[in-house]
């Protein structure tokens, strides 16, 4: 099989920079309270180390660190009113180019532009949420959007009321440093609306003494739907629910486990069925220090019934679906390295063979601010092997 040569492309890769992840940390934390991005990201934003972790779940809160002047003083303690409202944007542009017989490579600046805000209403409750005004050629709206408040009943209890993604319990797709995504996430089944993107539900987490996380969502289980004509967002009177324990095992070890659990009916131009799904999963994270991270997920998934398109006359039963995740990140100087290297590798293999992925990448960044970020990355893909498939990308990603 020929495959396109990389003098066809190096040249206009050359032009530009690829933005290569999604930010949920904002720089609007980093104005109020007058510190550097890298106290809470290493190596580089949007990943978090443990002390942003704890920023976040203490809702963006420094306890060691004051924000002066943070509210509008209006003779009434029971108002929160922002003195200067908490704002940042993110734009971000690349130059990608398919390598195989027919590749091409594809200017795409901008390729997102998104508002972002975040912060602290009160002494435990707090916002987050972000806009698209630009991705992928259109204005894409509201994704992560919720209120939540720490330390209910006084307890280690914490509450989020909104929109965020179903596994964010587990390892972050916003927070990741490649391109590439984590599949195993976001595998399409026929016409299921089942999986662990976006939607809109409560989570609840609770840390124990002993070094163990438990975490419970409740969503509505078909993502960011539009409002029906019975002014729901659910398409149906069911709810999925999820339930993860995640436990330390020394300075370098985390391992956790999951299920994901619901109904859903799915309909086509014939009739209507209703599908009973599930995830299992096992994940654990080693961190040796701050300079080498490896994290690796497994899901294996059922589903009861679903149709593969609209014009199915039957549906397809007892599909099963597994995936693995593999990464891999290095920063030699932890958060005061320049660059950092990342390996990710996906696996999805399914009874519905469309959802069937296989690939690995390689992803090497540059910092040329603290909030101005490089990133050259190739992915092979090799789910067809009879037609393989590579993407090289260099790009830029930029928080201000």
């Amino acid at each position: 099989m020929k495959r396109m040569t990389y003098a066809k492309f190096i040249i206009p890769v050359l032009l530009i920079f690829l933005a290569c992840d999604q930010l949920s940390a904002i720089p609007a934390f980093a104005r109020k309270y007058g510190i550097s991005c890298m106290t809470c990201h290493t190596p580089a934003a949007p990943k978090l180390k443990d002390y942003g972790d704890t920023f976040a779940g203490d809702g963006f809160k420094l306890s060691d660190y004051q924000s002066p002047r943070y509210y509008q003083d209006a003779g009434d303690e029971k108002l929160s009113l922002i003195r200067d409202f908490p704002i940042a944007a993110r734009i971000d542009g690349y130059v990608q180019a398919g390598i195989s017989e027919n590749g091409q490579v594809d200017m795409s600046a901008p390729f997102l532009l998104k508002l972002m805000s975040g912060g602290e209403l009160s002494e435990h409750l707090a916002y987050y949420f972000y806009f698209y005004m630009y991705e992928h050629g259109e204005v894409a709206g509201v994704e992560d959007a919720f209120l939540m408040y720490d330390n209910l009943f006084n307890t280690e209890l914490d509450i989020y009321v909104g929109q965020f993604q179903v596994s964010d319990p587990l390892f972050k797709r916003e927070l990741r440093l490649t391109f590439e995504d984590y599949h195993v996430y976001t595998s399409q089944i026929g016409l299921s609306d089942f999986n662990m993107k976006y939607d809109k539900g409560i989570m609840l987490t609770y840390s124990l003494p002993t070094s163990t996380d438990i975490i419970l969502e409740v969503v509505n289980g078909n993502g960011l739907a539009k409002l029906n004509s019975g002014n729901f967002f659910d398409k149906d009177p069911y709810k999925n629910y999820l339930a993860r324990v995640a436990q330390g095992v020394g300075d370098f070890l985390s391992v956790g486990i999951v299920g994901y659990f619901g109904k859903e009916d799915i309909s086509n131009e014939l009739r209507t069925i209703t599908n009973k799904a599930y995830f299992l999963g096992a994940d654990a994270t080693i961190a040796f220090s701050d300079k080498l991270e490896i994290n690796m997920q497994y899901l294996m998934r059922e589903d009861d019934q679903v149709f593969e398109s609209l014009a199915d006359l039957e549906p397809m039963n007892d599909v099963r679906t597994r995936g693995i995740m593999g990464e891999l990140v290095y920063s030699p100087k932890g958060d005061q390295s320049n660059w950092y290297a990342v390996g990710l590798y996906n696996y999805v293999d399914s009874d519905y063979e469309p959802a069937d992925y296989h690939s690995a990448t390689l992803h090497l960044g540059y910092l040329l601010r603290r909030n101005v970020r490089l990133g050259l990355e190739y992915t092979e893909i090799f789910t067809d092997p009879e037609n393989l498939y590579g993407r090289l990308s260099l790009g830029f990603v930029a928080a201000f």
